[in-house]
C-alpha cells in the first residue's frame, strides 16, 4: 500500500497542475494545516529536478503568503480562531512558553522556529498574537521559509537519483523518519 501511495504522489509531482496544489498546501499550512509542503515539495524536485527553484519559489511564496494570514488570525481572531487552532494541536502550554520567547526574542524566535520542524502556523499566529511588526515578520519569514525550501531543493537537485534510488528502497524506513520528524515538531513544542 505504501509503495502505491509512493507512484502515485511522484505522479501528482508530474502533474502539470502539481505547483498549484503545491502552492495551496505551502499557503494552509503556515496557518492551520498539519501536514508541512515538504512532502510535496521532495517528490515534485525528484520527479522533475532541472525545475526545482520554481519549485522552491512556489513554495516559500505561498508559504509566505500564508504566513500573513496566519498572522491575521493571530492579530484579529486569537480569541476564537487562533487559540480553537492551538487547541486542535493540543498545544496550548507550550504556545504560552512560546509566547514569552517571543516577547523576549521576537525576530529570533521567526529565524529560529522557521527554519525547524516546529509548526510554522505557531510562529505565524504568535507573531500576530503579539502584534509583531509585520514588516520584520515578512522579511524574517521570507529568509526562514526561502533558505529551508530552497536547501532542500538544492539537495535534492545534486543529489536527487542517489536519494530518490535511497527512497525507493527503504520506504517504510523513510515514511517512517518524516512521520517522526513531524511529530517532533509538535512534541518540541509542547515541552520546550
Amino acid at each position: 500500500m505504501l509503495r502505491r501511495f509512493y507512484d502515485r504522489v511522484i505522479a501528482l509531482a508530474e502533474h502539470p497542475q502539481a505547483l498549484w496544489w503545491l502552492a495551496l498546501v505551502s499557503f494552509v499550512e503556515s496557518s492551520f494545516f498539519p501536514i508541512p509542503p515538504d512532502a510535496m515539495l521532495i517528490p515534485m524536485v525528484l520527479a522533475k529536478p532541472a525545475r526545482a527553484w520554481i519549485i522552491a519559489a512556489v513554495c516559500t511564496a505561498a508559504s509566505v503568503i500564508g504566513g500573513f494570514f496566519g498572522y491575521a488570525i493571530g492579530y484579529f481572531f486569537f480569541a476564537t480562531w487562533g487559540a480553537s487552532i492551538i487547541k486542535f494541536y493540543g498545544l496550548e502550554s507550550g504556545f504560552a512558553r512560546f509566547q514569552q520567547q517571543f516577547n523576549d526574542y521576537g525576530l529570533w524566535v521567526i529565524l529560529i522556529k522557521g527554519l525547524t520542524p516546529i509548526p510554522y502556523k505557531i510562529v505565524t499566529i504568535a507573531s500576530g498574537a503579539a502584534h509583531f511588526d509585520l514588516l520584520i515578520f515578512a522579511l524574517a519569514s521570507l529568509a526562514t521559509r526561502g533558505v529551508r525550501f530552497f536547501a532542500v531543493a538544492a539537495l535534492l537537485r545534486s543529489f536527487g537519483e542517489p536519494i530518490r534510488t535511497f527512497i525507493e528502497k527503504r520506504l517504510t524506513l523513510v515514511t517512517s523518519a518524516f512521520v517522526a520528524i513531524l511529530i517532533g515538531g509538535f512534541v518540541a513544542l509542547r515541552y520546550l
